[in-house]
């Protein structure tokens, strides 16, 4: 069932969505979840990620978007409109009167290029208007307005340099963490600009770069060369700073074991039935821990392998030790804890991951599905005030187009 009456946190805001692929509409998707009035709005060829498949929807014996697509757009309405296009640009400044943020994510100078720029037309129009960009690498310096891709920037930012394994060699992330990083790092932006304008009446530009946000995802190894000036190695599942804090093989599955303190230790040795090490000088700190890594582990290795993973996971994390299974996507997704923390939606004919923001008074909500290409397109601008026949004067021109 929907939760079509369900009020959010931010019930009331009003969200123009140009962007495409990930970070914007992550982004976008998030603002949605906690009640924003979020209006997609896509070029004439639709947001590309709708072709990222298979899989794809299955909607009555034709393709449907992909599931790349469903599963960051949900809780959104959807229009076209083509910003090439005189109706189309008007069209946009008409959603923006009323709007309290437009977030985008084109290369920097499009907007300006089509007379859309925040400096010169946006903000002297609507003064209140916050305007959120997902960029590459922002506007400025030797790499500004380039295009930028998660992996690209994984690569650049030294991500990839610390990730994988002496037998591996450098690799980039599993997952999209960038990209989605950003559009975390957009909705931070746009809350606390919405804060200010609490205050001052003004918006104002909020620039999120995958290039900045990629460089701030290196902590730890950034700290350690600007402390240390000491470039890491490749440890694969190790922890440069903390040890046992790896990936250990048993005789089912292999677990992660984390211990990041004394006290930590302590217990997983009792549980692991070698309380003794906890007392040998090695050992008894982190520090030593780190510095006699090899020896730990050599000491630890024989013991995880004869044991049953799953059952020592748990048992570690009953001591109080950070610990699980290495699980599968499918394992992850059917774990009861998924379940009980709402983590997993499937309702109404939508499959897709749930909002990890709890909030007591205004949970979040699934009020809307992913919406067709245009599907919302007349609802929309009808309520911006434009007349059927301006509407359909626009479709002629091509500045609402047709799939």
């Amino acid at each position: 069932m929907l939760n079509v009456t369900t009020a959010g946190a931010l019930t009331g805001i009003r969200v123009v969505d140009l962007s495409r692929v990930l970070g914007g509409p992550y982004a976008t998707q998030v603002l949605g979840d906690h009640g924003a009035d979020v209006v997609k709005v896509e070029p004439p060829g639709g947001d590309e990620t709708r072709e990222w498949g298979p899989p794809f929807r299955e909607d009555e014996g034709r393709r449907g978007p992909s599931g790349y697509y469903l599963n960051v757009n949900r809780n959104k309405r959807g229009i076209a409109l083509d910003l090439r296009k005189a109706d189309g640009r008007l069209a946009l400044l008409r959603l923006l009167e009323d709007a309290d943020v437009l977030v985008e994510n084109f290369k920097a100078g499009t907007l300006e290029k089509w007379d859309l720029g925040f400096e010169a037309v946006l903000q002297p129009m609507f003064p209140r208007l916050i305007h959120a960009r997902i960029s590459g690498f922002g506007s400025e310096g030797p790499y500004g307005g380039f295009p930028g891709y998660d992996a690209v920037v994984q690569t650049m930012t030294g991500m990839s340099s610390v990730t994988g394994s002496a037998a591996s060699g450098p690799v980039k992330m599993g997952a999209p963490v960038v990209d989605l990083a950003s559009g975390l790092n957009a909705v931070i932006g746009i809350l606390l600009a919405l804060r200010e304008r609490e205050r001052t009446g003004k918006g104002q530009f909020v620039e999120v770069a995958l290039y900045d946000v990629g460089i701030t995802l290196t902590h730890p190894h950034s700290a350690n060369w600007l402390w240390g000036e000491k470039l890491p190695t490749l440890t694969g599942n190790a922890h440069p700073n903390v040890a046992p804090y790896d990936l250990f093989a048993t005789a089912t599955r292999p677990i992660f074991l984390g211990v990041g303190n004394d006290g930590q230790f302590v217990k997983a040795m009792a549980v692991l039935g070698r309380p003794e090490l906890a007392k040998d000088a090695r050992f008894a700190n982190m520090a030593g821990r780190n510095t006699n890594r090899a020896a730990l582990t050599a000491i630890l290795a024989p013991i995880f392998a004869a044991a049953d993973g799953v059952a020592l996971a748990r048992a570690l994390l009953e001591a109080g030790v950070p610990a699980g299974p290495l699980n599968n996507i499918q394992e992850a997704l059917d774990d009861p804890q998924t379940a009980v923390r709402a983590m997993r939606i499937e309702t109404a004919g939508y499959k897709g991951i749930g909002s990890p923001i709890k909030l007591s008074e205004t949970p979040p909500s699934l009020r809307r599905l992913p919406p067709d290409f245009g599907a919302d397109t007349d609802a929309v601008l009808a309520e911006a005030g434009f007349t059927p026949d301006e509407i359909a004067a626009f479709r002629k021109s091509g500045g609402v187009p047709e799939k």
